[in-house]
Parts: structure tokens; sequence; C-alpha cells
């Protein structure tokens, strides 16, 4: 396959796996496609610890980093307890259901602890930010994407000085406009159907919307993507090639624990919601007892000053995953993730995306010939 992105970067397919997994990373690259870590959730010791493991295994093929380069978010004081800082209404309102709900509280000597370490990885701060970039820079990633909003011009400057490409993410023509205006080098524009934080276009509408807006930068299509037919309508469509991320959940090479793989595999299409509830921004997510929550009449408001709600989220998720309830676990997944049904491995969802790729450009060679 050769497109603008294949020729970019030296791969032989336009897939572009990102995920917070090093080994989803390693092994995407390794397929030909284009592995892309998710550091947002990362302190800068974390961060250089998944790098240096990358660089000692991907083989010298191109890879990519992706992070938040946020403004707007909220400086958490560490001198204090990060759980005593959210709203105490918040805090007791999650967890007094989960208590109803017979989910066992942390123990108090790890209450506290846990929410530090939480709340830590979440300091999306603009001095956090540019530290988990130096440490980006000092290691051979190919391709910065900011995740959310558009990068300070120096960010954008120090990656391209460097000899780096930048990408961003958008959901709507409008704010691909301004990415374009400050010098991003690829787009990547999520439709709706996406896991995470999302817009409220759908791919097939968006697509084609913000190829002909930014043309000749070139533009990745994201959004419930995990097959190889949808690829072929993606670049049928003008796009120089696809980012997924739902898709390398299931994986062996994935992050997830057992129990969470189990209720990813699980979920239906529907079962991908937009919640409030994770992040304080809508972010699509897998529906469960968390989630419902949030909508329950009773609910206070959720907390829009980044990273706030995802701080009163970690106590919760904590209980949860060591209590093993499934029902109340959730994970930022797209409605892709019907398609997420049992084990496989990095190289397999590769294969089956190139091959049912060539089939679906067959078929239209033939209609085309008929």
């Amino acid at each position: 396959m050769k497109t603008v992105t294949t020729e970019m970067f030296g791969i032989d397919a336009p897939v572009f796996a990102f995920s917070h997994c090093r080994d989803v990373v390693v092994a995407t690259s390794k397929a030909g496609g284009m592995g892309v870590l998710g550091a947002a959730w990362m302190t800068p010791e974390h961060l250089e610890q998944e790098l240096k493991w990358i660089d000692d295994h991907i083989d010298g093929l191109p890879y990519g980093v992706d992070m938040v380069f946020s403004s707007t978010a909220t400086k958490v004081d560490f001198k204090e307890s990060p759980r005593e800082i959210i709203p105490a209404e918040s805090r007791e309102f999650i967890n007094r259901l989960l208590d109803e709900d017979g989910v066992p509280p942390l123990p108090k000597d790890e209450e506290k602890g846990w929410y530090a370490e939480y709340a830590r990885n979440l300091a999306f701060s603009p001095e956090a930010s540019e530290a988990l970039l130096d440490v980006a820079l000092r290691h051979p990633v190919k391709l910065v994407v900011s995740a959310l909003g558009v990068a300070p011009a120096h960010i954008i400057d120090r990656v391209h000085e460097q000899g780096i490409k930048f990408g961003a993410l958008v959901g709507s023509p409008r704010q691909a406009q301004k990415q374009i205006e400050a010098g991003i080098d690829i787009i990547v524009a999520q439709g709706a159907e996406a896991g995470g934080h999302t817009g409220q276009i759908s791919s097939l509408v968006l697509w084609p919307e913000i190829i002909d807006a930014v043309a000749p930068t070139p533009v990745l299509a994201a959004g419930g993507i995990g097959r190889g037919r949808q690829m072929a309508a993606a670049l049928a469509l003008g796009a120089e090639g696809v980012w997924c991320g739902t898709i390398w959940l299931g994986t062996t090479e994935s992050e997830l624990t057992p129990d969470m793989r189990e209720v990813l595999y699980e979920a239906k299409a529907e079962d991908a919601v937009i919640t409030l509830g994770y992040t304080g921004k809508p972010c699509r997510a897998i529906r469960s007892k968390y989630t419902e929550a949030w909508l329950r009449p009773d609910a206070p408001a959720t907390l829009k000053n980044t990273p706030m709600q995802s701080i009163v989220s970690g106590e919760p998720f904590r209980r949860v995953e060591r209590a093993r309830r499934k029902d109340w676990m959730t994970y930022s997944a797209g409605q892709i993730v019907g398609r997420v049904n049992e084990p496989t491995t990095v190289k397999s969802v590769m294969y089956d995306m190139i091959l049912e790729y060539s089939e679906a450009m067959e078929r239209l060679t033939q209609i085309n010939e008929a």
C-alpha cells in the first residue's frame, strides 16, 4: 500500500495504532503499521521507562507518542491529598453507591496513596505536558500528536526543529482549520463513533468535510475503524490512512486486566455510550453501573475543570478492580467494540484488516469492470 503517510514514515500499511500499551505499539510497527503510545496519563518517569522499552524492542521501526497540551487544566497541589481537593459531594456520592452495592472500600493505608498516584498521572498542566515532551524528544519518536486542542506554538516548533511530524485529533472542520493555522502536519479526523473524547459528527460525514477543508494536508480517518472494509471506505473518501484504538484492546498485547477484557468481549456496539462521569467531558466508554450512576437525578454535576472528574473516578475504579466487580467496570471504547469479542494478536488484527481491504478493493474493481 502506498499513501502519503506510508511514504512519510516509511511504513508498509497506513494503519496507526493508538494504545496506552507499549506492547501494542511495538507489535503494530513490526506488523507494518505505526504504533502511537498514549502518554497523557503518565508521569515523566513512567514515560521514560515505556519509551526505553519500546526503543529496545522495536528494531528501529517508527513510532509516535500522543499527549495532552492543555492550557486549561487545574494544577493539583500534591502537598495536599487529592482526595480532599475534589468536592466531597462527588466523592461521597459515588462511594455511597458502591457501599450500597456491596463493593468493599479501599484499605485506609491504600486510600490516600492511591489517590495521590492516580492524580499525579493526570497532571495535564502546561508544565507537566512539557515535561512529558522533554522525555519524548530524547527518544527517536517520529510523530507527536496533540490529543486535545491546539498545542502552543513553541511546542510545535520544538517538535519540528527535531524533524518530527506533529499531528492533532479533531472532531470538526473548525477544529481542523485551527490546527492547520498552527502548522500541523497531519490531521486525525475522529468521528463520533470513536472511544474516548469525541465530537458529535459521525465519521462518514466528518472525514470528507475535513479532508476537503485541509487539503493538501494528509488526514487519518478515526472513529469506528477496525476492519479492512472500513479502511477501504476511509481511503476512498480521501484519507491517507486510518487511526485505530478500540480494536487493539482485545489483543493479547493490550493493557487490560483479564476481568476488563471479559467485559470488553461481551460489549456490543450500543454499549459504547457517551458519559460525563469519566472525565467531565463527553467521553465514549463501555456502559456499566459507573456510567449509569452519573445519569441519576440525584447525581452531582460532573466536574468540568480538567482533571478533577478523572480524579473522582480513581477511587471507585480501584475499588471495583480489587473486588472484581465487572458490572461496575468501564473503559474508553468506541462502537467498534462489538467486533472485539475474542482474544487475538495485533499481528492477526493487522493481517485481517489488510486482507479484507484487498478483498474490498478487488470487489470494487470487479464492479467497475462489469
